[in-house]
């Protein structure tokens, strides 16, 4: 069987949809008419999908913090985690903490990360985050 021309097609035929829509039927899909209600993802799926948006956060971070690639291993983790629960708009908006982050000051930036609704809202990750940073 040919499976470039059968995916030319679905392709044509299902249309590509690159956001979550409800199909006439009513599931939630995604793709390639993908029942992701049904079917859902595999593993595979889902590792796939977080190493791309790890390379974007890491990208965004890499763009618009001129110090992000000096900080140790540790430290960068730590800030692409962010990034990932709360997008780098929201992160933005940490202004002590990352003026904190630039100047090298981790002791204040971690104090700073935790005086947050967000740390409030995601307990144990904000307390292991801010121990990535102080101790990098």
């Amino acid at each position: 069987m040919n499976k470039d021309k059968l995916i030319e097609e679905l392709k044509r035929d299902e249309g590509v949809e690159l956001r979550p829509y409800k199909c006439s039927a009513g599931f939630l899909t995604l793709g390639v008419g993908r029942n992701i209600e049904e079917r859902g993802i595999t593993m595979d799926e889902s590792d796939y999908l977080l190493a791309n948006d790890i390379t974007i956060c890491e990208e965004e971070a890499t763009r618009v913090f001129k110090w992000f690639a000096d900080l140790t291993d540790v430290r960068q983790r730590a800030i692409i985690n962010m990034i990932f629960n709360l997008g780098l708009t929201k992160l933005l908006n940490f202004k002590k903490f990352l003026g904190a982050m630039e100047e090298g000051d981790y002791e204040t930036a971690g104090k700073e990360m935790l005086d947050s609704r967000w740390a409030k809202q995601v307990g144990n990750r904000a307390d292991r985050l801010e121990q990535m940073i102080i101790n990098g």
